[in-house]
């Protein structure tokens, strides 16, 4: 927790797309009518990506769930009907920026590194696979998702030992 409240924010919005994956144009844009119930009976997000004006369909995890509940009654977005009170690119990457300097981060912190963190260590690292987070991210191919998935060492470890299982005689 930041003493300013607009880290708090930035903070809350920059999670909010590490656990779904939105750039920050689709978090900024983001209608409250366009959380709906999906095929699991739980709340996701239906929304057209602005880049590729494709649906993008997003089951929201808990933490994502808690920042829309936090902002549910913020003046900014009950005025607008957003989900979120999303500032400018340039006034969030600024902040994020403060953000990294306050907690120590020496890497440059920007929004669309959230994006990379859905793909990398939220889904891909948690065993989601590849096609289901392409089609979350709505790429158009593969290949621009394996610009993300960089597998660490430990993925690959924990692949290998449930091989090894299947492939072992008891």
């Amino acid at each position: 927790m930041f003493s300013i409240e607009r880290l708090n924010q930035v903070r809350d919005i920059f999670l909010f797309s590490c656990y779904t994956g939105l750039a920050y144009v689709d978090a900024k844009k983001l209608k409250r009518s366009e959380i709906e119930k999906g095929i699991d009976g739980k709340l996701w997000i239906h929304t057209y990506r602005q880049k590729t004006d494709s649906l993008s369909r997003i089951p929201l995890l808990p933490t994502a769930l808690s920042i829309i509940q936090k902002y549910e009654h913020h003046p900014q977005c009950i005025a607008d009907d957003l989900l979120l009170p999303v500032i400018s690119n340039q006034k969030m990457n600024a902040y994020l920026k403060e953000i990294a300097e306050v907690c120590g981060i020496d890497e440059l912190l920007t929004f669309h590194i959230a994006r990379h963190t859905f793909a990398t260590t939220v889904t891909l690292n948690n065993g989601v696979s590849i096609e289901t987070v392409a089609k979350m991210m709505r790429h158009s191919s593969i290949k621009t998702t394996q610009i993300y998935a960089k597998v660490l060492d430990h993925k690959i470890s924990d692949d290998m030992e449930v091989l090894r299982g299947k492939l072992s005689i008891t």
